[in-house]
């Protein structure tokens, strides 16, 4: 049953949002308003330019929307690409933006050039990495974007939004540094039942009407393509249903290889996501073309060796899926103590298959959990420390379309770091004990 004519593609005018997209919108510009930010900027720069942000030397970034210099200094900088540590090293970020990174005489010019207005902070003793990636978040709230900040996450990927919210605060980086994680956004789940979401445009809220939800390839191509009108730069779908909601079975399959690769054509390039579990599901959602798969916990080794032949990305979630054994709900405990050692089984497969696997949490709302847990998850899997984290730094900053910028400290990159207790190349839980959290430039946690 289709309730448009899938034949004509109308422009989208500015102006035809839902009563709650106007609301969720002012909310985030309210935050903007608050602080402190008289202008806006222009939108999310291309890969490869360095985070554009606006203010002097001002201040020293302590709060969001105040971006300053910094120097942390003192601290063992690791390099996730290269593994090569830099010990008493020094770190220079100045609008947003790295200076500097090296030996304390390496950087001597830059420190100077920032003078002594700027922020420092003492290092010593801890280790200093980029700003850790997540790939797979739930925001729909300013709340949240500063609970996944706070936690390490100082880039990430939206894994869907309720109305939008991810493709209005994907510019809080460069219009309020400081106020959210720099975010790839993925707008509404392209999913069978849409829920509430229906009501996020004009143009989708009809297909609640649909007695079977939006299930024809037109329908779901539709989706696709409202989500591309609005200005995503991925689109999630699925294969299968959730495994944290205790009365939906995660193995049945609600969209199939034709259905998945409907969404995939209708993206028109942009990367496409698949939450999958079962081993149909994955399969047809790797060969519908989808750039990752996450969660994937009953992956088969024929889909493994065709993901690695394709390129396709492994999201495991590793931090959701274990976080079920927990549960006060029987069936989500006995679901996290089933699918955990699977789970860990193929990330250990997949990897050594030469599977890129990316490390993704799956937080939702303010329930965050950090991102250091799901490195540490990965080594508990069979990856090395080193892997772990260039699971959640530079293969998730190539994932995600930000190599040149994110997941390493370079000159003209992301002002993005962490200042950790441990060695990361020897200790898979030391980004879980993080005592500096930097963003864009500003300070976002200081222990």
């Amino acid at each position: 049953m289709c309730l448009h004519d899938h034949d004509a593609t109308p422009t989208l005018p500015p102006a035809a949002l839902s009563r709650r997209n106007v609301m969720a919108g002012a909310a985030v510009l309210a935050g903007v308003t608050a602080a402190g930010i008289a202008s806006a900027s222009s939108a999310a720069a291309a890969e490869g330019a360095p985070p554009a942000t606006t203010g002097a030397d001002h201040d020293h970034g302590s709060r969001p929307g105040t971006v300053g210099s910094l120097v942390v200094e003192g601290g063992s900088i690791v390099d996730p690409l290269t593994g090569h540590v830099v010990h008493d090293g020094v770190v220079v970020v100045r609008n947003g933006t790295v200076l500097a990174v090296g030996s304390r005489d390496a950087t001597r010019r830059a420190v100077a050039a920032v003078g002594s207005r700027a922020r420092r902070i003492d290092a010593s003793g801890r280790w200093v990495v980029p700003g850790l990636v997540d790939v797979h978040v739930h925001a729909n709230a300013l709340a949240d974007a500063r609970a996944l900040l706070t936690a390490g996450a100082t880039t990430v990927r939206s894994g869907s939004s309720t109305f939008y919210q991810d493709v209005a605060m994907r510019s809080l980086p460069e219009r309020a540094p400081g106020l959210a994680p720099r975010m790839r956004a993925a707008g509404v789940f392209v999913s069978p039942q849409l829920g509430d979401s229906a009501l996020a445009d004009p143009e989708i809220a009809p297909l609640a009407a649909l007695p079977n939800g939006v299930t024809s390839t037109a329908d779901i191509a539709h989706v696709t393509r409202v989500n591309v009108r609005r200005g995503v730069d991925v689109v999630k779908t699925r294969a299968n249903p959730r495994a944290g909601l205790a009365e939906q079975d995660p193995r049945e399959l609600v969209y199939d290889r034709e259905q998945l690769s409907a969404v995939v054509r209708a993206a028109k390039g942009r990367p496409v996501l698949c939450h999958a579990y079962s081993a149909e599901g994955i399969e047809g959602a790797v060969r519908a073309g989808v750039r990752s798969i996450e969660h994937g916990v009953f992956v088969s080794d024929r889909t493994i060796g065709e993901m690695a032949r394709r390129g396709t990305h492994f999201t495991p979630t590793l931090a959701a899926i274990s976080g079920m054994i927990g549960s006060s709900d029987p069936v989500l405990a006995a679901r996290g103590r089933e699918y955990t050692p699977i789970l860990m089984r193929a990330v250990r497969e997949a990897h050594e298959r030469g599977v890129t696997v990316v490390a993704g949490t799956d937080s939702f709302g303010t329930e965050v959990a950090p991102i250091g847990s799901e490195v540490r998850l990965l080594v508990a899997a069979g990856l090395t420390p080193l892997d772990a984290l260039r699971a959640a730094t530079t293969s998730a900053a190539r994932l995600l379309g930000w190599s040149r910028q994110v997941g390493r400290l370079l000159p003209g990159g992301a002002g993005d770091l962490l200042v950790v207790d441990g060695n990361p190349i020897d200790d898979g839980g030391a980004c879980e004990r993080v005592r500096v959290v930097v963003a864009q430039g500003v300070v976002v946690r200081a222990a």
